[in-house]
């Protein structure tokens, strides 16, 4: 994989291409920036998985999904981790569509949330009983969304990868109905195979 950087605004620093390895997100290359905005880093990529951008002395990343190709980032120093394109991954354009419709979920949630503690100022019990009700219905199609996401781009990496993040609370039989669908080269992925050993721990558990 090569990751080609453009920070506008950028003069001078230092960036970390990363990802996790087990427990722990780790550097698997770097580039010092004098004079330049743009940079190149490069890592092998087995299958596509989450890596981040790191800026160095900031908390500042931004997340992308790596693939066997070249990913374009572009961005801001002012606005690094807040505004920025990523191009070249179609794990991560699937992503960018996935959070653009939870995003949707999100907003409702908030207005629900502020209708229920007017409720609750109002002290009106009828009111706080409906919204209570349409939260849950609301938190189901968000789970439902997900997971019919999942199976429906079973040949993609995103697949599992939302499995793991989004729904690790679902009953199994979901998790299952997931893993069961995806092709056969994403269950040999790095997620699939995560996906794959947390239905196992979780099945266990439930003994």
């Amino acid at each position: 994989m090569i990751v080609k950087g453009n920070i506008s605004g950028l003069r001078k620093g230092k960036f970390y291409l990363q990802k996790q390895i087990d427990s722990l997100v780790v550097s698997v290359d770097s580039v010092d920036v004098n004079g330049n905005n743009e940079f190149i880093m490069t890592d092998v990529v087995n299958s596509p998985e989450m890596y981040y951008l790191a800026m160095d002395k900031t908390d500042k990343k931004i997340p992308f999904f790596g693939e066997k190709d070249t990913v374009y980032i572009k961005s801001s120093l002012d606005k690094f981790n807040f505004k920025y394109l990523i191009d070249g991954s179609e794990n991560q354009d699937l992503l960018d569509d996935y959070y653009d419709f939870i995003q949707k979920f999100n907003g409702q949630n908030l207005d629900l949330q502020k209708a229920y503690w007017q409720a609750q100022i109002n002290q009106n019990a009828d009111s706080i009983a409906l919204i209570e009700k349409q939260q849950k219905a609301l938190e189901k199609r968000k789970y439902l969304y997900a997971i019919n996401f999942a199976i429906n781009h079973k040949n993609k990496e995103v697949s599992p990868y939302i499995a793991l993040t989004d729904l690790v609370n679902a009953n199994t039989v979901w998790l299952d109905s997931i893993y069961n669908s995806l092709n056969p080269e994403i269950k040999a992925s790095k997620y699939g195979e995560e996906l794959k050993n947390y239905i196992i721990k979780i099945k266990v558990a439930e003994e």
